[in-house]
C-alpha cells in the first residue's frame, strides 16, 4: 500500500464534514483534488469509503471503520514527534553520571542536579559513585555521559572542564594536640599517623594527596590504608590516625573529627567535569554541563 498521511487528513475532513466542499475550504485545497485524493486512497485500500450523491455524502460501513482507525493513526504519528522532539531538546531521556563520593556534599554539583531536576522533571538522572580513575573506561566506552571526578590523566578522547579548587584540610580527632588550632601547617603533619587511601583503590586524591606531602618532603606514616573517604573519617574518629581530605567532607559532619584549614596556599584538590570528544553530547547532557559550569562560574 502507497497510503500517505495526507490522504488520512483529507478522509478524516471530509468523514467530518460530510461534504467534499467544506473539506477542502477547511484543508485550504480545492475540491477536485480532494476528490481524487480521497479516491487514490479507496483504491489503495480496496473498499469504497464514501456514498456520493449529488446531495449526500455519507460514510459507508468501511469508511465508518476505518475512520477511528486514521485518527488514532495520526495521534500516534503526533505523539511520536512529540516524543522525538522532546528528547531532541533534552527534556526526556536519560543522563548517566559517573561522580567521586565528595560530589554529593560539593554544592557546585548539587545544586546543578537540584535545578536540573526542577526545569526537566522528565529526565532520568542516574547517578552512578564510582572514584575517579574508574570513571574512565565507562567514559570512554559510552557507558557514562559525563564524569565528576578529581585531577588525573585522561585518556585522548576524554576532556575536562576545571569546576573548582576546593582546599584540602587536616583531618584530627577532637582531643589531638593540634585540635586547638585554628590552621597548621602540613609539616606539623610529618611525624602522625596516617590514615590514608589504599592505593589500589583508584582514588584520585591518593595521588594527589601524597604528591602534596612530597613536594613538602614529608613521607607520610601510613598505619591504615581503605577505600573510601568516609572510612577514613570514622577511622579518624576513632582517634587511630590523623589524615587530608578535601573540604567539602566537612559537610558529614562527624562529630568527633576536628578539621584544621592548611596554611600552604598549594593544599588545593581540583573537582573536573569530564566527558568524551568521541561521542556527541546530547541535548540531556548539554543542559547538564552549563549547568554546571554556570554554577562554576558564579562561585
Amino acid at each position: 500500500m502507497n497510503i500517505e498521511l495526507r490522504h488520512l487528513r483529507y478522509f478524516i475532513a471530509v468523514a467530518e464534514e460530510l461534504h467534499f466542499g467544506r473539506a477542502a475550504q477547511r484543508l485550504h485545497i480545492s475540491q477536485p483534488p480532494l476528490s481524487q485524493q480521497i479516491q487514490q486512497l479507496e483504491q489503495e485500500i480496496g473498499a469504497q469509503l464514501f456514498l456520493r450523491t449529488n446531495r449526500s455524502v455519507q460514510l459507508t460501513a468501511a469508511g465508518a471503520q476505518f475512520l477511528p482507525d486514521a485518527r488514532a493513526i495520526l495521534q500516534q504519528v503526533e505523539q511520536a514527534s512529540e516524543r522525538a522532539a522532546r528528547l531532541h531538546r533534552g527534556e526526556e531521556g536519560e543522563l548517566r553520571i559517573g561522580f567521586t563520593s565528595s560530589a554529593p556534599f560539593i554544592g557546585l554539583v548539587s545544586d546543578a542536579l537540584y535545578h536540573f531536576r526542577l526545569r526537566w522533571p522528565a529526565v532520568h538522572i542516574r547517578m552512578q559513585e564510582i572514584n575517579t580513575r574508574q570513571q574512565l573506561a565507562p567514559l570512554h566506552e559510552g557507558r557514562l555521559d559525563l564524569g565528576i571526578m578529581r585531577n588525573t590523566p585522561l585518556p585522548a578522547d576524554l576532556r575536562y572542564q576545571l569546576l573548582l579548587r576546593e582546599p584540602l584540610c587536616a583531618v584530627v580527632h577532637w582531643a589531638h594536640p593540634l585540635a586547638d588550632a585554628e590552621q597548621i601547617s602540613i609539616r606539623a603533619l610529618a611525624s602522625e599517623p596516617f590514615v590514608f587511601f589504599d592505593p589500589q583503590g583508584g582514588t584520585a586524591l591518593y595521588s594527589e594527596i601524597l604528591a602534596l606531602l612530597h613536594r613538602y618532603q614529608i613521607q607520610p606514616y601510613i598505619t591504615q590504608e581503605v577505600g573510601e573517604a568516609m572510612t577514613i573519617l570514622g577511622l579518624v574518629a576513632t582517634g587511630l590516625g590523623v589524615s587530608i581530605l578535601p573540604a567539602s567532607f566537612r559537610h558529614a559532619r562527624l562529630s568527633d573529627v576536628v578539621w584544621l584549614p592548611l596554611q600552604e596556599a598549594d593544599a588545593l584538590s581540583e573537582v573536573w567535569m569530564v566527558w568524551s570528544v568521541a561521542r556527541e553530547p546530547g541535548a540531556q547532557m548539554a543542559n547538564m554541563m552549563r549547568l554546571l559550569l554556570r554554577d562554576a562560574e558564579e562561585k
